[in-house]
């Protein structure tokens, strides 16, 4: 059997979450699947995969040798699109990643623009609230809002007017103690996501200080879902802290207050993030030069959006 082949299924099954979702995707028999995974286990001489029978688990062998099979399944894709030169057409399955919010209600418009665009492409989006690694889970794009590291990446960068705000809604104002500086969010009850920081806030330095102020509490409600928190400080449940195009909504038909405009941290920047040498990838560099002019032109207009609020 053919190992470039049988990484591909190796691969699909993780993606699909078992053997029989591999072989609707790529048109195989369980069987030829079972076959595939099998192949491989014995060339490597290791578990992969542990079976039942409704799902598949990675062992941890298996982390370690998916990681690996993504990488060399990118850089032969890579290597074809290289030779076949400009002229080959985007096609294939682009697999981009967004936070929930900026993904459902900025960038999917564009993606179906995109497809509309690019009939010969289909997209997997999918939505976190945590920075995938692209490379080991086989992402093409990463829509990022924030400051990013040194890194092989290639980042193009399509807005740099989005803050981390504090918002409560009137009633829980009404009913608690003032917030005037950051440390009085001690004494309040804290609505948190797991992305913003489950128990710590850090704010610029106060005027005449360059000491960053770093705010401990203990949450009253951690969630995972930025909709959930701006639900739970809609309905009175406590202090949350979310980006401004989360929360602009609200704020403007009242539902939610700013606090601590004065303390608000720096504007972080947004950028369309890839592996690099993807770029030289038809349906990546397709991607990338449609959808960052609507990107920045949308992050435009929340900035504007954002200025607005009071």
């Amino acid at each position: 059997m053919d190992r470039i082949e049988a990484m591909k299924v190796f691969v699909a099954a993780i993606d699909e979450g078992s053997l029989a979702g591999a072989g609707r995707r790529l048109g195989r028999s369980p069987a030829a699947v079972s076959r595939a995974i099998a192949f491989l286990e014995t060339y490597v001489g290791a578990e992969l995969l542990h079976r039942t029978t409704r799902s598949i688990k990675l062992s941890e062998a298996g982390e370690r040798y998916a990681s690996a099979c993504r990488r060399v399944l990118i850089d032969l894709e890579e290597a074809d699109m290289s030779v076949a030169g400009e002229r080959t057409a985007p096609r294939g399955t682009l697999t981009i990643t967004a936070p929930p919010i900026s993904g459902e209600e900025i960038l999917r418009p564009i993606v179906d623009a995109y497809l509309d665009a690019f009939p010969a492409v289909s997209v997997n989006l999918i939505l976190l609230d945590r920075h995938a690694n692209l490379v080991d889970e086989g992402i093409d794009v990463a829509l990022r809002v924030a400051q990013l590291p040194d890194s092989s990446m290639v980042a193009v960068r399509v807005g740099g007017d989005v803050k981390r705000v504090i918002v409560a809604s009137p009633r829980y104002l009404a009913k608690h103690p003032h917030i005037n500086e950051p440390s009085d969010l001690a004494k309040h009850q804290i609505v948190t996501t797991t992305h913003f920081g489950q128990d710590t806030w850090v704010f610029p330095p106060a005027a005449g200080s360059s000491i960053a102020r770093s705010v401990h509490f203990k949450p009253r409600l951690v969630v995972n879902s930025v909709r959930a928190a701006l639900a739970s400080a809609i309905d009175g449940r406590g202090v949350t802290r979310l980006y401004t195009y989360h929360v602009a909504e609200s704020v403007q038909d009242g539902s939610l207050k700013l606090v601590l405009r004065n303390a608000e941290s720096a504007a972080l920047p947004v950028h369309l993030v890839t592996p690099h040498g993807r770029l030289s990838v038809p349906k990546v560099r397709a991607f990338i030069d449609f959808a960052a002019p609507r990107l920045r032109a949308e992050f435009a207009r929340l900035s504007a959006e954002a200025d607005s609020l009071k």
